[in-house]
């Protein structure tokens, strides 16, 4: 169940098919919900060197939310993003939901100014 967090803290960004591929991959024949280190490590190891599974580039994820806000305001309200991110596409969980309301949505406006939340988010390649 955490072998996704571990994928992403490498900087890969599978989606949930890929990471149910992945971890079908390394798992056990007879699964019992852990995966042994090493067998997981020359999959991961593979996978860092053939750069998969990268993130997308901030431009691509400026025009996702952009695409969500065509009024061009700058940012989204919670609602609006709740709705977005449950109801459109591959749907967060009520976790990933969370996780992502609390780093993203101001405190005091309830609202995500994306272009920061973007900045905030990419990772440097380099």
């Amino acid at each position: 169940r955490e072998i996704g967090t571990i994928i992403r803290s490498l900087g890969c960004c599978p989606n949930e098919g890929e990471l149910h591929d992945l971890i079908a991959e390394v798992e056990e024949e007879e699964p019992t919900g852990y995966i042994r280190f090493e067998k997981f490590l020359p999959v991961m190891t593979n996978i860092l060197v053939e750069k998969r599974y990268r993130p997308i580039p901030e431009e691509i994820l400026l025009q996702a939310f952009e695409v969500l806000d065509p009024t061009k305001r700058g940012y989204l309200s919670k609602e609006e993003l709740i709705k977005y991110m449950t109801e459109e596409g591959e749907p967060f969980s009520q976790e990933e939901m969370e996780e992502m309301l609390s780093a993203a949505i101001g405190p005091e406006s309830n609202f995500i100014h994306y272009r920061d939340y973007i900045t905030m988010m990419v990772i440097d390649e380099n």
